[in-house]
């Protein structure tokens, strides 16, 4: 690299509009949406979609809510033309959809386009011709004069055509390609007698399309270049504005978001991104953005991952898993702090009395886009308490106190530590189940026991337990069940407790349901020591907690 680059690159030059509006603006409805996968998006992959392909892209973007479908080039192959011409002749446009192909500005491509589409009900054809210093200079070495030539004879191409088929309404769209690195007033300039060809009106107006091409200044430029063409075209109302970004400096969905503030009516752009170099604009990503605002986008991603899907399917492209929203990793936190502040946002989302969102590292609900909550936190080295507690209860519904949080958690991080890997729910429960002696053999089995009350009120427990294979009988006596059983170890076994703190609920609900208790112990030493039951029976969950700790107890001191 350069030690001074400006030797070799030029700042890109402000736009002089000091009065600018857009920066104060706020976008309060969805733009028209127009995908453009099938046509910029499937020129950029390296096997293009065959028809199957095609077409299951297609039915994915009418299933999502798009009415505005750019469905190939059809001058540029057979396979292109033919696919056109099978969705109208089949009649597989749904009435609320409306197809669109893109032509360079030729006679012949022209005339292909529309023969493609003959017999349908309506379709938009797309016409442009790149209008740039550096396209005339370097590509056509033209005047500004023969440029502008160039869109008025496709422009009266298109007129004509539409003519020659009147049973189909035509729309018409113009791009000055490479609008974001030409002259604004040029670029004015070619729409305006563009428009004196087609005659739009307010009932029926041109879209023009003013694309980055390739992105090379900053969205705010972008977005001053969209207001001084708002601003300058003649006869705004007869005109739909319309955005196409890419991503060559990686703020694509930044540009399209300021440039619908500047004033545009439409997005054109790509599900999750593809396109040439970098990628088009991702129409997921600003649909979505525009949703955590509160505003309806109007497209319906409450399927996020049959998107993903077919999008894979299709393109043969990974999606990244940090892609916005659509990522298999955008609402999973292995941070420990992270974890502990998602934790608590939805326990406080759940006492609220509104329905508002409001959960630290998660701007969307996941499940409006159809993922579970299972995922949103998972476990590795970097974890903390909050984060396997979390996985504890998703996966069993066991809420552990805090103190058993950070008990357990000591377990769960040497477990991640030895395994260099993320741990996953069976990984945690094995460790949890092991932690707290869930499972047979144990130190100490509870068999059959009964519980009494004596005369002056204290209760009494006497049963059988299990040490080491051979079944003892012990009995105990405290002011409750748990004081009992802890009489009874100490008296059976020498096992000395003192209880200082103890929890319990229900897992699930209905006839079903468990009791999980948990028992916090004190050892005469000193020692702090957890115990686990769980049972259908709330009492005997409770006594399977003090023998759980009891067993950690003999353990420590092993």
């Amino acid at each position: 690299m350069l030690r001074d680059p400006s030797v070799k690159y030029r700042p890109f030059p402000q736009v002089d509009l000091p009065d600018r509006q857009w920066p104060s603006r706020t976008i309060t409805r969805a733009p028209r949406w127009l995908s453009t996968d099938m046509r910029d998006g499937n020129q950029a992959l390296i096997d293009p979609m065959d028809a199957e392909k095609k077409t299951r892209f297609f039915e994915l973007l009418c299933r999502v809510g798009i009415k505005e479908i750019e469905v190939g080039f059809p001058s540029a192959g057979a396979t292109e033309f033919d696919f056109i011409s099978a969705l109208v002749r089949d009649n597989r446009i749904p009435d609320d959809v409306i197809v669109q192909v893109l032509t360079q500005s030729r006679r012949d491509l022209i005339e292909t386009s529309f023969e493609s589409l003959r017999g349908a009900p309506r379709a938009i054809v797309h016409l442009y011709n790149a209008v740039s210093p550096a396209w005339r200079r370097i590509v056509f070495g033209m005047t500004r004069e023969e440029i502008k030539g160039i869109a008025v004879e496709g422009a009266k191409v298109l007129r004509d055509c539409a003519a020659a088929q009147p049973d189909t309404d035509w729309h018409f769209q113009y791009s000055p390609e490479t609008f974001s690195t030409a002259e604004l007033d040029f670029s004015v300039e070619v729409c305006a007698a563009v428009m004196d060809v087609l005659r739009p009106t307010a009932d029926k107006p041109i879209i023009f399309n003013l694309p980055a091409t390739v992105e090379a200044a900053t969205p705010n430029i972008y977005a001053d270049q969209i207001e001084w063409f708002c601003r300058n075209i003649p006869n705004r109302e007869a005109v739909v504005v319309s955005l196409h970004t890419h991503n060559d400096r990686g703020t694509g969905v930044a540009a399209a978001e300021l440039g619908l503030m500047a004033g545009a009516d439409r997005v054109e752009g790509c599900l999750l991104g593809n396109g040439e170099r970098t990628g088009n604009c991702d129409l997921v990503t600003v649909a979505l953005n525009l949703y955590t605002q509160g505003v309806n986008p109007g497209l319906d991603f409450s399927d996020i991952d049959e998107i993903v899907n077919t999008v894979q399917y299709c393109t043969n492209i990974p999606v990244h898993p940090r892609t916005p929203y659509a990522g298999d990793l955008v609402f999973t936190a292995f941070s420990g702090s992270h974890q502990d502040a998602i934790k608590k946002g939805f326990a406080a989302q759940e006492a609220r009395n509104d329905e508002y969102w409001e959960v630290p590292y998660l701007p969307i609900d996941p499940a409006d886009l159809g993922r579970s909550y299972e995922a949103v936190i998972r476990v590795n080295s970097q974890s903390g308490k909050g984060g396997v507690a979390w996985v504890i209860e998703q996966d069993k519904g066991l809420k552990l106190p805090k103190r058993l949080q950070a008990d357990f958690s000591r377990h769960v991080q040497r477990l991640a530590d030895e395994s260099s890997r993320e741990l996953n729910a069976q990984d945690i429960w094995g460790a949890f189940v092991e932690a707290y002696r869930l499972e047979h053999p144990q130190r100490f089995t509870l068999g059959a026991y009964d519980e009494t009350r004596a005369a002056n009120g204290e209760r009494i427990f006497a049963g059988s337990i299990e040490v080491d294979g051979v079944q003892r009988s012990v009995s105990g006596r405290g002011n409750g069940l748990i004081s009992s059983v802890v009489a009874a170890m100490r008296e059976g076994f020498g096992v000395d407790l003192d209880i200082a703190d103890y929890a319990e609920h229900a897992i699930g609900h209905g006839s079903g349901a468990q009791a999980a208790a948990y028992v916090e112990c004190r050892t005469a030493d000193g020692r702090t020591v957890w115990g686990v039951g769980i049972d259908e029976d709330v009492a005997t969950a409770s006594v399977r907690a003090v023998l759980s700790a009891a067993g950690a107890a003999e353990s420590a001191v092993s």
